[in-house]
């Protein structure tokens, strides 16, 4: 089972509320709130596709950039003592450390490297 979905370019996650039966989730990796609920899987993908569309919409009529999710930056926060093994890594593989956590990255969700 997979709890993540995507549409255009955005994920959007897959929630249960047993309280009221229904499928929920919203949109990923964007500030702006984005949500979608459904009675089944079928109609939750409907309705996920509808709030991507209807954002979409909105933000053409508003004149505005809709909001890319993941654009290739964020923070990571991790002991100093990590930190510093990563480093000395890097410079031993004469990368960055960027891209030594890019790599890293890379080889853990198993995606190929883009140079």
């Amino acid at each position: 089972m997979n709890n993540t979905m995507e549409y255009k370019g955005y994920v959007g996650s897959v929630e249960f509320s047993e309280e009221d039966a229904l499928l929920y989730g919203k949109v990923q990796g964007v500030r702006t709130l984005i949500s979608y609920e459904g009675e089944s899987g079928s109609s939750l993908v409907e309705d996920f596709h509808s709030a991507v569309d209807d954002y979409l919409t909105l933000c053409e009529e508003q004149g505005i950039e809709p909001e890319k999710a993941y654009k290739g930056s964020f923070n990571v926060r991790i002991a100093p003592e990590l930190h510093k093994a990563a480093v000395i890594a890097a410079l031993h593989k004469q990368m960055t450390l960027n891209r030594f956590v890019e790599y890293a990255i890379a080889l853990a969700v198993d995606v190929p490297v883009v140079s």
